[in-house]
């Protein structure tokens, strides 16, 4: 005799395909890379993978090189973060203005840099940059601002701000859109009751505007911390973290230590603790938004 499911056996097998995408694909390799990180995982000297509890984790933290490239990464995350947000807010406030004429059309074609894959954003801006033939040192020759072809990837300093410009080209754009969104969804006779109070712009923008937009700019500063600690694509197409280890930030560095040195502990502990940094730093955003919020 046939039995019918119940509503919670009907529910559980409506979403057992996405909980076994999920496992298969983020779950399961999460807890493997753990179990790597608290092994010995180095197939140039032989180990094949012998418990040795946290000992991975001591050893990279009292190592300079991650440190090194943890500030490096954070120098990346915070300058990228605050020229996004700056940029990102002027757009938005510009196209979102509605004397602007073609604002409908600025509002369309934002969104291009930021859906171009970051590989061929990387290797297009590899080009720009180029010593020899690049359309930067060919504009600003033209323009008289320098008197010679520069190698703006040449040094540590230089390579690490030009790549700074390059993701901040591309990530712009999709910050625009979030506060382009919550700028929309604003009262407009809230800015008129203002003007007519004789509120000028810059007050109107410090009482209306950005309150307005500070829970969109928690969600854009998360979004953004994450994928600034996690930015690898763009150092792989340019750079491949030199000159002189300039731009080995820490995720293209555990990906040096698992698939070319063959270290794959030690490029799951530096995944790990990437992923806490991340972790803590969201936390630690989140915190001060309620605090704010309870003033």
């Amino acid at each position: 005799m046939k039995r019918d499911l119940t509503e919670k056996q009907f529910a559980w097998l409506l979403i057992l395909p996405a909980v076994i995408l999920v496992f298969g694909l983020d779950l399961y390799p999460l807890i493997e890379t753990l179990i790597y990180s608290l092994r010995d995982m180095n197939l140039t000297a032989n180990h094949y993978g012998s418990f040795v509890g946290l000992k991975n984790y001591i050893t990279v933290l009292s190592d300079t090189v991650f440190w090194q490239s943890l500030g490096r990464t954070a120098y990346f995350a915070i300058v990228s973060i605050v020229l996004e947000l700056g940029l990102g807010m002027a757009i938005a406030l510009l196209i979102n203005d509605k004397k602007i004429k073609g604002r409908r059309f600025l509002q369309s074609i934002i969104i291009l840099p930021w859906a171009i894959p970051t590989i061929v954003n990387g290797a297009m801006w590899n080009w720009i940059y180029n010593p020899d033939f690049g359309a930067l040192n060919a504009l600003l020759k033209q323009l008289h601002i320098i008197d010679q072809y520069q190698s703006w990837l040449g040094t540590p300093w230089t390579a690490m701000n030009m790549i700074l410009l390059a993701d901040v080209w591309k990530m712009t754009p999709i910050v625009v859109i979030f506060f382009l969104a919550a700028l929309q969804l604003t009262n407009a006779s809230v800015y008129e009751a203002a003007q007519i109070d004789g509120a000028g712009l810059l007050r109107r923008f410090w009482y209306i505007t950005l309150p307005n937009l500070k829970s969109i700019l928690l969600v854009v500063v998360v979004m953004r911390t994450m994928e600034a600690f996690k930015v690898f694509d763009i150092i792989y197409a340019t750079t491949r973290g030199g000159p002189a280890d300039g731009t080995m930030v820490l995720t293209f560095q555990a990906y040096l230590k698992a698939f070319n040195n063959l270290e794959y502990s030690t490029g799951a502990t530096y995944s790990y603790l990437i992923a806490l940094l991340i972790a803590l730093l969201t936390f630690s955003y989140v915190r001060l938004l309620k605090r704010k919020e309870a003033k």
